[in-house]
């Protein structure tokens, strides 16, 4: 969730209370959605705090669930955890404190845990913290009064019984659905350009989403047979909380902060596959490198924030008109390159030009102006302008240079392709002039 950039125009007094509090930043909708479910979570504890009774047990059990949380946190902390949405595997405590627990102590869950993480793993503003919290909270609260009113003894659902295990599993699944509705809204609310694909499932997700439903059952059951039984439970929980965390941290290595496409390297690794490929398969491939224009005025004029901005926007533009196997990267400042998989000429710069008019639609927000782009771009085609990925980036680079020197918002080709290559009588190679 990012808030607008702000500039020098605005009063100094406003900047720094932006500053201070990022939450003001942030667009009316999204702050208002925000501070309602914070709020809603508030009314729920004070609510049901008031009409719950506290009993020993129940306080040992949330204390040894926590105590759990804490322990995967502590073992995980110095693996760090990639900036951004990031998975964990937390969900195999607060789950066992729905189900086996009285509503209120699966809105206090996520409280501790999201405090720690914020203090000991990454410090990230703070608003964001207590909307997960709120968030996880809520789900958990629903989850945890659909099982209780069902079951009515949490006692049963450690007998083996079907019944009990179903509902258990249904509750968690409605869980799952209520916490990813809720983060989906707000992710959605600070960029409603973007697809709700992108914020909702995917196999992935999902996957994991399956993996997080099992361990809190399991958790549960074995809680309810014996608090001690945690201390077998603990050690493959951290595990895999380490595993998909370490998961996470090579997917972020390979990904540009700024944009969310491939870095350079990491693009140059997949290019180079790609093009081994199309080698040995004698299918043909095209590069495209996409420069935008007078990025450096847009920096001046409305400042870095907003250049970021247009960086961002720019690069969701191309994910989103680009095919799924086609390689989307940042080569830096403001240049972004592209690979297309058995693409020709004509398909090459059907894509591009597609690209350059999209990008020319879009604006961003800069204070009272709305803020547009263009991009030029230079196209290069395999076995036409080049052999490898080298060549193939050298071409697409003049070629934008030369889209640049004839008055930009253009798409070019290389002045003159590569010259093909025979086989002399002599068993040389040389260029057919």
């Amino acid at each position: 969730m990012t808030g607008p950039s702000h500039t020098s125009a605005k009063p100094r007094e406003a900047i720094l209370s932006r500053g201070r509090w990022p939450l003001l930043a942030l667009p009316r909708p999204l702050k208002t959605y925000l501070c309602g479910i914070i709020a809603l979570d508030l009314v729920a504890i004070c609510v049901i705090a008031a009409r719950t009774d506290l009993h020993v047990h129940d306080l040992l059990t949330f204390a040894a669930l926590t105590f759990c949380g804490v322990v995967c946190i502590e073992a995980t902390r110095r693996l760090g955890m990639p900036a951004g949405v990031s998975r964990d595997l937390l969900s195999a405590w607060w789950l066992p404190a729905a189900l086996l627990l009285p509503p209120l102590y699966a809105l206090l869950a996520p409280i501790p845990l999201q405090f720690l993480l914020q203090a000991r793993v990454r410090a990230t503003v703070l608003y964001r913290r207590v909307f997960s919290a709120a968030a996880i909270g809520l789900a958990a609260c629903a989850a945890s009064a659909a099982f209780h009113g069902w079951i009515g003894d949490p006692v049963l659902l450690s007998s083996g019984g079907v019944g009990p295990i179903a509902v258990a599993v249904a509750c968690a699944i409605l869980f799952t659905v209520l916490n990813t509705a809720l983060i989906a809204v707000a992710a959605h609310t600070a960029d409603p350009k973007g697809r709700w694909s992108s914020v909702l499932w995917d196999r992935e997700r999902l996957m994991l989403d399956a993996v997080e439903l099992c361990l809190g059952v399991l958790v549960a059951v074995v809680c309810g047979l014996n608090l001690w039984l945690l201390l077998l439970v603990l050690p493959p929980v951290v595990l895999l909380q380490r595993s998909l965390l370490h998961a996470q941290l090579q997917a972020a290595a390979r990904t540009d902060p700024k944009t969310g496409l491939l870095n350079a390297a990491a693009w140059q690794l997949e290019a180079d596959t790609e093009i081994v490929r199309a080698q040995r398969t004698g299918e043909t491939l095209a590069v495209i490198i996409i420069d935008i224009d007078h990025f450096k005025r847009v920096n001046d004029t409305h400042g870095h924030l907003v250049g970021d901005q247009v960086l961002i926007e720019v690069a969701a533009t191309l994910r989103s008109q680009l095919r799924e196997y086609d390689v989307v990267g940042r080569f830096g400042g403001e240049e972004f390159v592209v690979l297309l998989p058995r693409a020709d000429l004509t398909e090459a710069r059907r894509i591009a030009e597609r690209l350059r008019t999209r990008v020319g639609r879009m604006a961003v927000a800069a204070d009272h102006v709305m803020v547009s782009v263009t991009v030029s771009a230079g196209v290069a085609i395999m076995n036409t302008h080049g052999e490898d990925l080298i060549e193939l980036l050298a071409a697409a680079d003049l070629a934008l240079y030369r889209a640049k020197a004839l008055g930009r918002d253009r798409i070019c080709l290389p002045a003159t392709p590569a010259p093909p290559r025979q086989r002399r009588a002599d068993g040389t190679t040389g260029a057919i002039p």
